[in-house]
């Protein structure tokens, strides 16, 4: 098959030529790299990578396909997708079209043919940089001006793109098919008591409001797989309106960009600190950084692929972790919020975690539903749930 040729080209003037696969055009992002060496199609559904376009450090990729079960949201988020091999041919028994049609499909550009060690080399040295990818236009001086043009992340809000837009309930696995409108359309009614002093996994069940603020689908079917009732809400919404479905806990998740750039989220969470117990994940432990009257800071290259090491700091263990960020806490900024560091990452010393020491508020930076070690990080999960017992056990 003959293919187009088409260029990525990054602000501070590096380009690399390559071929194009998926669909024809320009896009501009923020030019990240993962490590992951498989498990791409997660990757590009992942909404935490709007704005971002992705390049692949392990070499062969599209070897396996695409198909419908392995997606972590509804549609891929990227801004486009670079790699070293692409593979026009897929075999595996699950592929249900290659990843090139896949592409075109979304309308999103993937290059292959790129040297993907020497661009990662040069993230990991002058830091993650705007970028385009494009087809129809092959000039390296005049693509280098539209990255630069290109607004990028910091302040902006790319949470009110990837959020859904109604409050709905997850369960069986999937959304279901209308939305709610109140409490009293859920099977559990709000005037039943919920609250145990076991976990559920012996019998009680627990209404939990998850944010969506880009939030993956695994995420949830964890936390459905010990027995919570989950009520899905729109980043927006505010606190008042998360408490009025008399929730036993609330889930902040993960999402894009730069967490300062949500400023309506971080309010709402702030409302809702010790009123109910809160479990964060990476976007969602930023959120709670920043309720609390800290910082947060953007990390040079960041932290992305499903191998970065974290110690807890609680049982000395070394978690092997997937992570996908670009921001981190400054835990300096939070002495004497009366939160506590639980986990530190091994290769630049930042902060992967925190607790409160009183209230029922904890977080991650990483992503411990994406089973990266593989059991390393569920019982993070089990936390939440022991959180919405009555002793807090």
């Amino acid at each position: 098959m003959k293919r187009r040729p088409a260029m990525l080209a990054l602000e501070d003037g590096t380009a690399f030529s390559g071929t194009a696969f998926g669909a024809e055009g320009s896009r501009c992002g923020e030019v990240v790299f993962n490590t992951c060496m498989a498990g791409y199609q997660e990757i590009l559904t992942d909404p935490s990578y709007r704005g971002q376009i992705v390049t692949m450090t392990y070499p062969l990729i599209g070897n396996y396909g695409v198909n419908h079960t392995d997606v972590e949201s509804g549609r891929p988020w990227v801004e486009g997708f670079v790699v070293r091999e692409y593979c026009e041919v897929p075999s595996n028994w699950r592929s249900e079209q290659s990843l090139s049609e896949y592409l075109k499909a979304h309308g999103l550009i993937g290059i292959d043919g790129v040297d993907t060690r020497a661009l990662t080399r040069h993230l990991r040295t002058y830091g993650a940089k705007k970028g385009i990818i494009s087809t129809e236009d092959l000039d390296p001086e005049g693509l280098v001006r539209k990255a630069q043009a290109d607004p990028g992340l910091i302040g902006i809000d790319l949470v009110k793109d990837v959020t859904r837009s109604d409050t709905r309930e997850w369960k069986d696995g999937r959304f279901a098919d209308e939305p709610l409108t109140s409490a009293q359309q859920l099977d559990l009614p709000i005037s039943v008591p919920r609250r145990r002093t076991v976990p559920t996994a012996t019998g009680g069940r627990f209404r939990v409001v998850a944010v969506d603020s880009g939030i993956k689908h695994n995420i949830l079917r964890e936390l459905e797989a010990r027995g919570c009732q989950l009520i899905v809400v729109p980043a927006s919404a505010t606190a008042d309106e998360i408490l009025a479905w008399d929730p036993d806990g609330i889930f902040l998740a993960n999402g894009p960009g730069d967490p300062e750039g949500v400023p309506y989220l971080v309010e709402a969470t702030r409302s809702l600190i010790g009123r109910k117990p809160i479990f964060g994940i990476c976007l969602g432990h930023q959120i709670l950084g920043l309720a609390f009257g800290g910082r947060t800071y953007k990390l040079k290259f960041g932290h992305r692929g499903g191998n970065q090491p974290v110690r807890n700091l609680d049982t000395g263990r070394i978690e092997i972790t997937a992570q996908n960020h670009g921001f981190a806490v400054d835990m300096d900024s939070l002495k004497g919020k009366g939160l506590r560091m639980t986990h530190v990452n091994l290769n630049d010393m930042t902060n992967e975690g925190m607790m409160h020491e009183q209230l029922p508020v904890f977080s991650v930076q990483y992503h411990p539903e994406a089973s990266p070690g593989p059991h390393d990080a569920h019982y993070l999960f089990d936390r939440f749930i022991a959180s919405m017992t009555e002793d807090g056990r």
